[in-house]
């Protein structure tokens, strides 16, 4: 079966009819997409393909199961079963994904897609709310460093000058932020995705 032009939708619904092509169509499809999301999360490609395995594990069984109903979401749908899946990852390591910059902060809150829909957005919407509720639970010093670096998107050399201590104190503080972080979201038995 000729697949290049089908949508998602046919694809997914010809595999759950037995076209087991159909679902390495899927894959080929979005494969550096939903790889490129893990692996700019975790930094290591035996993990990156370990947890997109699983991710496809993980589809196979609910398509199997007949417990898809994304209605035409495929993609966002997996995206979130791989984000659930390195969230999971870290709380097995105990520690806490790479923080980059602004948009990475989003490893709290699911997925943002432009397909997203109102009660995602709602979702989203309180997940970081609740982050943000956590973050007041932080020493003044470390929640300062942390909001500067996560909402207003600024370098530590930024910040340094903008609180008057060194670099290296700042990126301490924001090590301790994470730390701490960490800790109130488990004193809290806080679940960070939906």
């Amino acid at each position: 079966m000729e697949h290049s032009g089908n949508s998602d939708a046919i694809l997914v619904s010809a595999y759950i009819q037995g076209d087991e092509s159909s679902l390495c169509a899927l894959i080929t499809r979005h494969k550096h997409r939903i790889y490129s999301f893990i692996y700019s999360k975790v930094m290591d490609r035996d993990v990156a393909e370990d947890i997109f395995q699983d991710t496809f594990i993980k589809v196979i069984r609910t398509l199997k199961r007949g417990a898809y109903n994304e209605e035409g979401k495929f993609l966002p749908w997996v995206m979130r079963i791989s984000h659930n899946l390195v969230i999971d990852h870290f709380r097995k390591n105990n520690r806490l994904p790479r923080f980059e910059n602004n948009d990475d902060f989003n490893i709290f809150s699911v997925l943002s897609d432009n397909s997203m829909d109102a009660e995602k957005r709602m979702i989203k919407g309180q997940v970081e709310e609740d982050v943000r509720r956590l973050i007041q639970e932080l020493p003044e010093d470390q929640k300062q460093v942390l909001i500067m670096r996560m909402y207003k998107d600024m370098s530590f050399k930024e910040i340094s000058e903008q609180t008057g201590v060194s670099i290296n104190t700042a990126l301490g503080r924001m090590r301790y932020a994470l730390i701490n972080l960490r800790k109130v979201i488990d004193k809290h038995n806080i679940i960070l995705t939906n």
